[in-house]
């Protein structure tokens, strides 16, 4: 029977998985992936493909407003009818925060999901669903060990002074500083980086550029910098979140409109950024297509959002030597890319239009004295090396 890493990524109303070989090296690419959507509905739906991409389940799963549990349940089901041969040994999951206390993977036990249940008024919209997801494994597989893959654990490294908020010093000491997000992708990007550019090691900036956004700055591989906070709305705007804000714009629509807590978190979470500015989409493809300047406005902010954030981020790193794109819309909006990289001449980068619109590793120019690279990244890939590491697999 073959062996395989499983790794999850559970979110509010979706969950994505991956199954990699066990071996080593460990591949980059997933025997299956997929997704199931629709959690919390009566219209669940489960995705999957083999390696080669090909579409190996598209289906429905039955019952009224389907629970994580539920949805776990059926992908089991359909893995041990489907693929047989197959004995997962170790789940790996994507846990969004790890607090000040994981600064690396765990296996998770009682105590550590304890501490998880305990981060979720961090992370009140996505952890609930991470710690859901390791309970439900946990039932299904009570045998298999269960790992954690915190994606607050990259910007650890982070100065003290770069985590501060003015704030009193006693919520700080509550908890309330910059943590930052999307650190496994940052991660991958970090190891894999040495194997395309010479300036790996040095003052690098990524743009993790998706419906969900943010950037980061590295110093030897290390985050000295982020553009994401306490919370998952900070920096830079997103598909259907705000980005940066001030703060005194909250206190006024509450006291203004009357709206409460749970208005402004739709508000602020799920009717801005890409869509709220434009009224259309939030999908950049259809905002780049669109010849609305509602459309026009809404990629001009997000791209300008990206150049103010890179010069912040050059000033935290003392310079840049590497400017690298990933993510759904960093690996191929050219066009965004272009916007940016022009907006960012001032720092030494110089862009070759036809690399950029072929979508090339590397889309800098001959004379620009800072690489710019175009790099796929594999959050999935990340978690499942972690999980073998950790348990000498």
């Amino acid at each position: 029977m073959k062996q395989g890493i499983l790794t999850i990524n559970a979110g509010s109303s979706s969950i994505k998985f991956a199954l990699f070989p066990l071996a080593h090296p460990l591949s980059p690419d997933a025997e299956v992936s997929g997704q199931i959507d629709g959690i919390g509905t009566n219209a669940t739906k489960m995705v999957a493909k083999d390696r080669a991409g090909e579409k190996i389940a598209d289906q429905a799963i039955v019952g009224e407003a389907v629970s994580h549990d539920l949805a776990f349940d059926a992908l089991l089901k359909w893995f041990q009818a489907t693929q047989a041969d197959w004995q997962i040994v170790v789940v790996g999951h994507r846990v969004v925060h790890g607090g000040d206390l994981y600064s690396q993977p765990t296996v998770v036990d009682g105590q550590v999901l304890e501490h998880l249940t305990s981060f979720i008024p961090l992370a009140p919209l996505h952890e609930p669903h991470n710690v859901a997801g390791i309970r439900a494994l946990q039932s299904l597989l009570p045998t298999v060990p269960q790992v954690a893959c915190f994606d607050t654990a990259f910007h650890r490294s982070q100065p003290d002074v770069a985590q501060l908020f003015g704030l009193p010093r006693a919520l700080t000491a509550e908890g309330i500083k910059r943590y930052g997000f999307h650190g496994l992708s940052y991660e991958y990007i970090a190891r894999t980086l040495p194997q395309h550019s010479h300036r790996a090691d040095g003052r690098v900036i990524v743009a993790h550029l998706g419906n969900g956004a943010s950037m980061a700055a590295m110093i030897n591989r290390k985050c000295v910098g982020t553009t994401l906070g306490f919370s998952t709305i900070d920096g830079l705007m997103m598909g259907t979140r705000c980005g940066n804000l001030d703060p005194g714009v909250v206190l006024h629509l509450m006291e203004t409109k009357g709206l409460t807590v749970k208005d402004m978190t739709r508000i602020l979470y799920k009717e801005s950024g890409l869509l709220g500015v434009s009224g259309i989409s939030q999908d950049m493809r259809t905002l780049l297509s669109s010849d609305k300047p509602e459309a026009r406005e809404a990629v001009e902010l997000f791209c300008y959002r990206i150049a103010r954030e890179l010069g912040s981020l050059a000033a935290a790193a003392g310079g840049v030597d590497a400017v690298v794109f990933t993510g759904g819309i960093g690996e191929h909006a050219a066009e965004v890319r272009r916007r940016v990289c022009l907006q960012s001449e001032w720092l030494g980068i110089r862009l070759n239009p036809e690399a950029n619109a072929r979508h090339d590793l590397v889309i800098s120019a001959g004379n620009s004295s800072v690489d710019v690279l175009v790099i796929p990244t594999n959050e999935e890939w990340m978690m499942a090396h972690h999980a073998q590491t950790l348990l000498a697999l």
